[in-house]
């Protein structure tokens, strides 16, 4: 079962995010993560449309997702909306902003509708919120998972219970993903 997350980070934050998105993954047996950084030039469309589940992961920026993530939704549009090519696969999202709270969860919208409008189904966190700064879900998002970057290079931020939460939601996904799979059986 391969599961794709595909992100964009402006400033390695949201790519250490991704990074405990894949990690969860591949704590399901028989799953692998194969990381999409939108940084990279060119998408493999065909490879993404073969995934079981798709993660989707952008920082947010003034309220709402990147300017490249945004790019990726729209040349998404003929190849894989037209065809429908992620009808019926999973999907989540996670995001990552400066403030604590910031306007994540337009970011986390934002990315729902995007998969809603590929037919996708998506996967919230089933985490209640922690109430400390050491226990998962610590911001509170049923969404998705929200991560808060102090002013500060990536290797020292975001912290780890952020980087928990996101590797459980990549887990949550690899599981649910499997039912699905199951199912198909």
């Amino acid at each position: 079962m391969n599961i794709s997350i595909v992100f964009d980070s402006g400033y390695g934050h949201t790519e250490k995010l991704a990074q405990s998105v894949a990690r969860g993954v591949e704590e399901v047996a028989g799953a692998h993560a194969t990381l999409v950084p939108l940084s990279a030039g060119s998408v493999d469309w065909a490879a993404i449309a073969a995934s079981d589940a798709i993660i989707f992961g952008s920082p947010t920026y003034n309220g709402t997702i990147s300017a490249r993530f945004k790019q990726f939704m729209e040349d998404s549009t003929r190849q894989s909306w037209i065809p429908q090519a992620w009808r019926n696969k999973v999907a989540a999202g996670f995001t990552n902003s400066g403030a604590l709270h910031g306007d994540k969860l337009n970011s986390l919208v934002t990315l729902a509708l995007f998969a809603a409008q590929h037919g996708m189904l998506w996967t919230g966190v089933d985490l209640f919120p922690g109430k400390s700064g050491d226990e998962l879900n610590r911001i509170g998002g049923w969404l998705g998972a929200m991560a808060q970057s102090d002013d500060a290079p990536a290797e020292v931020t975001p912290g780890t219970s952020d980087l928990a939460t996101a590797a459980y939601l990549g887990k949550r996904v690899a599981e649910v993903a499997a039912q699905f799979a199951r199912g198909r059986a």
